[in-house]
């Protein structure tokens, strides 16, 4: 499973990093939130999966 996040429509509010921050950053420099693997581990598909259904400007892609 890889996640991606679509930087020009993430706020930066930083939930995906409250629901799964073992994929989910804050970039500092851009203030917006990015990946922090390439490829989603087994054990955190439900947790990065729930963070993508809560994004609310539905910024995280989500590809099995």
């Amino acid at each position: 499973m890889k996640a991606t996040i679509k930087k020009d429509l993430c706020i930066g509010c930083g939930l995906c990093v409250d629901t799964c921050p073992e994929v989910f950053v804050m970039d500092d420099e851009f203030d917006i939130a990015k990946t922090a693997m390439d490829r989603v581990p087994a054990e955190l598909k439900d947790k990065c999966r729930e963070a993508a259904a809560n994004c609310p400007v539905e910024a995280i892609v989500v590809e099995d």
